[in-house]
C-alpha cells in the first residue's frame, strides 16, 4: 500500500438484505490526486463514502466486508477522532454539518473535540476560514448565509482538523455556478497540497478537475476512460 486511502475488496450490505450493494471493490487514492466516482442514484455511491471515512463500521450499521486503510491502518482498528484527523467528508447538503449559531464555533468545535489548546484552536480557525476565502464571516450565524458559503464553513470546519483525505460527497449539487467553481478551485488548491480527494459527482461539468473518473455500477467500480461519454456508460 502506498495511497493513504486505500480499499481492498471492499463489500457492503444491508441488514436483511442477501444482495450485496457492491462488492470487491478495490481503490486506491495517492497523495495529490483527486479521484471521481460516478453512477446513478442508488448505485451505493454515498454509502462508499460511508465506508472510506469509517462512518460504517464505526457508527452505521450493515454488513461491511474487506478493509479500508487510512494511512495503513484499518478502519476497523481506529477510533472516530483518529479517523477525524486523518479523513475530513463535505456532505451535499451543509445544513447537516452545520450546528452552532456562530461560524467560529463550527471551526472550532473539532480541535476543541481534540482537547487543543486554546492558541492552537484560534490558529486553526482562522487558517481554514482563509483557505475557503471567508475569513470575514466569523462572527456570522452560519444558518443565515447562502448554500454555497454554508458549503464553505463545512469545508472550513473539515480543514481545521488537518486530514490529508478528503472526500466531497455531491458537495456542489445544491450551488450555483459560482459555487461550484469555488469549491473546485479548492480543490484543486488542495491537491496541490498533497492532500487525497475523492469526490461523488453527477455532473459531468464537474469532472474536470478529476484525475481519474471511477463508475459504480451493478456492484461493482470500474475506471472510466476519460474520452468515454458518461452517460452511454451509465
Amino acid at each position: 500500500m502506498t495511497g493513504p486511502l486505500v480499499a481492498r475488496n471492499l463489500g457492503f450490505a444491508f441488514p436483511g438484505e442477501d444482495a450485496p450493494l457492491f462488492a470487491g471493490i478495490n481503490l486506491e487514492v495517492k497523495r495529490g490526486e483527486v479521484v471521481a466516482v460516478v453512477g446513478l442514484s442508488g448505485s451505493g455511491k454515498t454509502t462508499l463514502c460511508y465506508c472510506l471515512s469509517g462512518i460504517i463500521p464505526l457508527i452505521r450499521e450493515g454488513c461491511m466486508t474487506g478493509e479500508v486503510f487510512l494511512d495503513e491502518i484499518s478502519t476497523r482498528e481506529l477510533t472516530l477522532p483518529q479517523v477525524a484527523t486523518r479523513l475530513g467528508i463535505v456532505f451535499q447538503n451543509p445544513d447537516t454539518q452545520l450546528f452552532f449559531p456562530r461560524v467560529a464555533d463550527e471551526i472550532a468545535f473539532g480541535p476543541e473535540n481534540l482537547c487543543l489548546p486554546p492558541e492552537e484552536i484560534e490558529q486553526r480557525i482562522g487558517r481554514g476560514l482563509e483557505k475557503v476565502g471567508m475569513e470575514d464571516f466569523r462572527a456570522r450565524n452560519p444558518h443565515h448565509l447562502s448554500g454555497g458559503q454554508k458549503q464553505l464553513i463545512a469545508l472550513a470546519a473539515v480543514l481545521s482538523l488537518d486530514p490529508e483525505i478528503l472526500i466531497f460527497d455531491e458537495a456542489m449539487s445544491q450551488l450555483d455556478e459560482e459555487g461550484r467553481g469555488r469549491i473546485k478551485e479548492l480543490i484543486l488548491a488542495l491537491k496541490g497540497e498533497g492532500r487525497a480527494i475523492v469526490m461523488v459527482e453527477h455532473n459531468p461539468a464537474n469532472l474536470d478537475v478529476a484525475d481519474r473518473v471511477m463508475l459504480l455500477k451493478d456492484a461493482e467500480l470500474a475506471e472510466m476512460d476519460r474520452d468515454e461519454d458518461l452517460y452511454e456508460r451509465l
